[in-house]
């Protein structure tokens, strides 16, 4: 329990410290925001600064830092480590940059800035890469809160129906200007969401010794003996780092009044969502009390994990209500996927989203397709596994393209020589992982481990080699 109490207090110094040298890098000023310069009353609106931290909060606290963490918790409290510093050196510098970047290029998404600092052939790659992303990221974010709210509901309420009315909602969200519905309605599902975290963590530690937390470890307690690299880095897919937060920080850097306002909205959601991936991940590993039947409970969904950690530690009225905050958590971050890739391909075809008729145009096809991907992971047994895997490591990857292009960024515009560094060095260990895991897995090359190993290392000192050398050059000038 010590070392948990330490792992909170650790992201918080590191908001206060690396997040305040973060923002020292990008040196943010006095210029006006999208929201203020364009206002276009749909996508860019000015928003209070808690209001848009408690949207980005749910925008990217999806899935990811509860299913995640409990999966990645099976590796034993190795997982702490990685939501901590990851969190702190990686993902919420991720966060940061790609949002005050598309702040300072009029709320302009990941594969547009990305065409911007790293050149047309990267612009249109990640423009389709993106887009998929956002669409394996809704289809996650219907099914398991599908599959959560059919377990609460009478038997004629079934997890196909729930999708259906998620899917309805998602049609909503993604075609109302964002303050009409969006802004409205986070800011209460931010605090519920804070409020149950709380509540399922306090249950555990006041629990008079029935559930202990274990301390942190370097241990690999996986039971099938899965190696921590690169798979526990690609498993906690939003805890740590998450490419799918460079397509949601463009969506509220569009609404922020002020660039100074950046670190407490973008660094700290961030922060706050490993938080929330401490909090399962540490509740996973005391309620089952070990590695071992953790995992075996996870062979029968995720989402049942869920419900029996909420009610387990709460009851059965205090479980419905920690259940309806992990509930929350998908819906608001899946409507804002489909979202974001409704205003990828506006921009990339050039199509003005202040008419409806040009919103519809785009965001029908997108919730058509994750509605047939939401059909296959529900009639399939294995369907969700399936659909996360490629999930968790297309974002991861998206985090590496992210960070690469926030050093292109800072090659370009850094105040100070070597500010570059505070992304380059997370990119390229991103990018060890990314090439280590796509070569190694079954759903990829399924290559040797040393193979594997040594095709990611490869990889990564190429890149950060070309970097290095870039950077010299630009030294010298």
């Amino acid at each position: 329990m010590i070392s948990l109490f330490c792992s909170f207090a650790v992201l918080i110094i590191g908001y206060l410290v690396y997040g305040k040298i973060t923002e020292k890098v990008f040196s943010p000023d006095e210029r006006k925001t999208p929201a203020i310069a364009i206002n276009d009353g749909v996508d860019c609106v000015p928003m209070k600064t808690w209001k848009a931290f408690l949207i980005q909060l749910l925008n990217i606290a999806g899935t990811g830092p509860i299913f995640g963490a409990l999966m990645g918790a099976v590796f034993g409290p190795v997982v702490f480590l990685w939501i901590v510093f990851g969190s702190i050196l990686g993902g919420a510098v991720h966060d940061y940059m790609s949002g005050m970047i598309s702040c300072r290029n009029k709320g302009a998404s990941i594969a547009e800035m990305s065409g911007e600092y790293l050149g047309k052939a990267v612009k249109w790659i990640m423009r389709v890469f993106s887009v998929v992303l956002l669409v394996l990221c809704g289809t996650v974010f219907v099914t398991s809160p599908a599959a959560l709210l059919d377990k609460l509901t009478p038997d004629w309420m079934n997890g196909t129906l729930w999708a259906v009315i998620i899917l309805a909602y998602y049609l909503l969200a993604t075609l109302l200007p964002i303050d009409k519905l969006i802004g409205k309605l986070y800011p209460v599902f931010g605090v519920l969401l804070i409020v149950m975290a709380g509540a399922v963590i306090g249950g555990i530690i006041f629990s008079g010794g029935q559930y202990t937390i274990p301390e942190i470890s370097l241990e690999n307690l996986h039971p099938k003996g899965v190696p921590v690299w690169p798979y526990m880095f690609i498993t906690v897919a939003c805890g740590a780092i998450s490419g799918f937060h460079a397509t949601q920080s463009p969506m509220i850097a569009k609404c922020i009044t002020s660039e100074k306002k950046g670190r407490a909205v973008f660094y700290g959601a961030m922060i706050s969502e490993s938080v929330i991936a401490l909090v399962w991940a540490a509740a996973g590993v005391a309620f089952y009390g070990s590695t071992q039947l953790l995992n075996d409970a996870l062979a029968n969904g995720a989402s049942n994990v869920v419900y029996e950690i909420s009610t387990g530690v709460l009851g059965v009225f205090g479980g419905i209500l920690a259940v309806a905050g992990v509930i929350v958590c998908p819906i608001t971050s899946g409507d804002t996927a489909f979202r974001s890739a409704r205003l990828v391909l506006a921009e990339t075809f050039n199509l003005e989203q202040k008419k409806i008729k040009n919103r519809l145009v785009i965001t029908i096809p997108l919730l058509v397709i994750g509605g047939l991907l939401t059909w296959f992971a529900i009639v399939n047994d294995n369907g969700f596994q399936i659909v996360w895997r490629y999930f968790s490591w297309s974002n991861q990857t998206l985090a590496m393209i992210a960070l690469w292009v926030a050093t292109a960024y800072l090659l370009k515009n850094g105040k100070y020589r070597f500010s570059s560094l505070l992304t380059a060095l997370p990119a390229s260990f991103m990018t060890a992982v990314c090439v280590t895991y796509i070569m190694a897995a079954d759903e990829g090359f399924n290559l040797k481990s040393q193979i594997s190993y040594l095709t990611g290392i490869c990889a990564a000192v190429i890149l950060l080699v070309i970097y290095l050398i870039v950077l010299v050059r630009r030294v010298k000038k």
